[in-house]
């Protein structure tokens, strides 16, 4: 009779675990659903509000307007770009200053940490970074989106902490072997901590995918804006074109070109995501656990 109680309630609380999982699931699909059904609605079905998960009657006019614009795919590469070069320079510069710092033995590693703690808590402020990049003459340049954030300092300091977890004896018998520090950096270090750099991959490239402020405040030239600034040029157009001629003859409601745009920005990252998830996981997990 005990082990009949216990089995039921083992069932009543997976029954009630999986439903509010479900719910949750669904509280969280639902909005994309919705995005990416409106994207694709003939403009008369959207006109007339509602809620819509299934489009009755399909149209591609707001992905026609979208890219109509020749600059549009010279934009989508500005952002890969950006976010390849700038996720790899992010990378790099990280592991190379969190290697040394979780070496017990560096000198000043107590005041270096303090200055890379103090950089969490207060910042320059905007205009002393504006005339920081503009002093290096970096305005105006694609390195303006990628030098000034290189290294992220709560991503350095996980990242040190992650490597501190490596024990010492690969690394004393590497330099037995005759390898440098940067020898065992790249061929012992870096290659036991692919899921913490790949977790750290996933972070530093949705930043730059959505770089929209800095390019706005460092970048004039509208052929260097990435997709995310360029994108929305197209929505404050297709606004501001509501009642021309033009516009009404075309029959496109702002909203599916709103909602298009969305699924074009964000379509990139969610084709890269379940090539870093079991990474991403797993470097999740050993960071809750190790740091």
């Amino acid at each position: 009779m005990q082990h009949y109680d216990k089995t039921l309630g083992n069932r009543i609380f997976n029954l009630v675990n999986y439903s509010l999982l479900l719910i949750i699931a669904l509280v969280c699909v639902l909005p994309f659903v919705y995005v990416l059904a409106v994207s694709f609605t003939s403009p008369s079905e959207v006109a007339k509000g509602g809620m819509i998960l299934f489009p009755k009657e399909w149209s591609l006019s707001a992905y026609r307007y979208i890219f109509s614009t020749d600059t549009l795919l010279r934009s989508l590469g500005v952002s890969i770009y950006i976010t390849v070069v700038g996720t790899i320079i992010n990378l790099i510069f990280t592991a190379l200053m969190a290697y040394p710092l979780a070496k017990s033995k560096l000198r000043g590693r107590q005041t270096i940490l303090l200055g890379v703690l103090f950089t969490m808590l207060f910042s320059g402020g905007m205009i002393p970074t504006y005339f920081v990049v503009k002093g290096l003459h970096l305005t105006n340049t694609l390195w303006s989106l990628m030098i000034p954030s290189a290294i992220s300092a709560f991503n350095l300091i996980v990242l040190k902490n992650f490597f501190q977890q490596i024990p010492d004896g690969l690394e004393d018998s590497a330099k037995i072997d005759g390898c440098n520090d940067m020898g065992v950096l790249f061929r012992i270090v870096l290659p036991l901590s692919m899921p913490a750099m790949a977790t750290f991959a996933l972070f530093y490239s949705v930043t730059h995918w959505n770089q929209f402020f800095n390019a706005i405040l460092y970048i004039n030239d509208n052929g260097k804006w990435p997709i995310q600034v360029l994108l929305r040029e197209i929505i404050m157009l297709a606004q501001s074109r509501i009642g021309d001629s033009g516009f009404d003859e075309a029959n496109i409601q702002p909203l599916t070109i709103r909602m298009a745009v969305i699924v074009f920005a964000t379509l990139p990252i969610l084709l890269v995501y379940p090539f870093l998830q079991k990474h991403f996981t797993k470097g999740v997990l050993l960071g809750s656990v190790k740091g």
